[in-house]
């Protein structure tokens, strides 16, 4: 049967933003989907960001993985793609998905230099390693995505390691992402208005609403819009955001951003566009046991209030106990302050904590992104 592209290219977007809470690696798509040998099929395919994704799925053992994407001006016109994946490429850089630049390779690095993030290439750095030290002293933070049995899997490139390593951000990131910044180029959609998304967004999508903004670029210590190269204008303090994680069955399953303007209901199938679905990974007494709405989460200054909105209750684990004496009650319609290193249990196997607050995950192998498409059955080019 044929492989339905444009769907299946519906789901990866779902792994790809530019918001600095979510994402956990950086590449190169013009780089990406030239990797002909992962799959002996065309000489450029889109379809190769959803292979080296699974594979950052795999090496960090936690599902919904989204990575921050730079591409080449020249993949929009690229001949060697299809005229359906030229288009969702551009759709992706118009939503403000994915940065669209001239001279992809130096914003990969700095990019992943103030946010502290791994780099998955092949490329060789060796004349960059004054500007960027860590290419270097970092094992883990340059890997390379190589053919392997089971898939793509990553090899040491550059500092040694087979894991994707996040390590200290910047000192200049954490000024920058304290503002908000503004391009003065109208319809900017990295410093301006934000973008929409697919038809298909929904499925496996990773929470960007609101998208947060990208770093700017440094130029001269002038923090600048990577895309037209202006200087950008200071829009004041960024709202207070925190990131939370959800567990199941000993694995993290995906995060969300939490926001003082926009709380966050999880359950087993809540409503709405902003709501965390977690039927897909319930098992059947889980999902008697969860509400379909069954916890809102609220950020009221520096506090992240849960409350139980179920007819079951949930519990909390303070700092990350998991004995059955240190549970508290957290009765329907009750609300607590959730204190550092807590986590709400809404059923046993079943947590939402900060990320690094949630205890470690098990080896898995998760499913491919591109079987969330909305077909039946696929096969990569062979």
């Amino acid at each position: 049967m044929r492989f339905e592209i444009s769907k299946v290219l519906d789901a990866i977007e779902g792994r790809v933003c530019t918001d600095p809470q979510l994402v956990r690696a950086v590449i190169d798509l013009a780089e990406i989907i030239r990797y002909q040998d992962l799959d002996g099929g065309r000489p450029a395919s889109t379809l190769r960001l959803g292979m080296v994704i699974d594979a950052l799925a795999r090496s960090l053992e936690e599902d919904t993985v989204p990575v921050y994407a730079v591409v080449h001006r020249g993949v929009l016109s690229d001949a060697d793609l299809t005229s359906n994946e030229r288009m969702v490429v551009r759709r992706w850089a118009d939503d403000g998905l994915v940065e669209v630049l001239d001279n992809p390779g130096d914003r990969m690095l700095e990019v992943a230099d103030l946010l502290g993030l791994p780099v998955l290439s092949r490329v060789r750095f060796d004349g960059l390693r004054g500007r960027f030290p860590w290419l270097v002293e970092q094992p883990g933070r340059v890997l390379a995505p190589v053919p392997g049995a089971g898939g793509p899997v990553f090899i040491a490139h550059v500092g040694g390691g087979h894991t994707p390593v996040s390590g200290p951000p910047s000192p200049a990131a954490a000024k920058l992402l304290a503002r908000e910044w503004r391009c003065p180029e109208s319809g900017c959609n990295l410093f301006g208005g934000s973008g929409g998304g697919g038809a298909f967004a929904d499925l496996a999508r990773v929470d960007r609403a609101p998208t947060g903004q990208p770093p700017p670029s440094l130029r001269g210590g002038v923090p600048t819009c990577p895309r037209h190269g202006t200087r950008l204008r200071d829009a004041g303090s960024r709202p207070r955001s925190e990131v939370l994680a959800v567990r199941v069955g000993g694995l993290t399953r995906r995060r969300f951003v939490l926001t003082a303007e926009q709380p966050v209901t999880v359950g087993r199938a809540p409503e709405g566009s902003n709501g965390i679905v977690l039927g897909q990974w319930l098992n059947d007494e889980a999902r008697r046991w969860i509400s379909r709405s069954h916890l809102r989460f609220e950020l009221r200054g520096a506090d992240i209030v849960a409350t139980d909105v179920s007819t079951n209750g949930s519990g909390i684990r303070p700092a990350g106990s998991m004995t059955e004496a240190d549970r508290i009650p957290l009765p329907p319609q009750q609300s607590r302050v959730l204190g550092a290193g807590d986590m709400v249990e809404l059923y046993p196997g079943v947590q939402i904590g900060r990320p690094d607050d949630l205890p470690a995950g098990a080896p898995y192998n998760p499913d491919s992104v591109m079987s969330e498409a909305p077909t039946m059955a696929m096969r990569l080019p062979r």
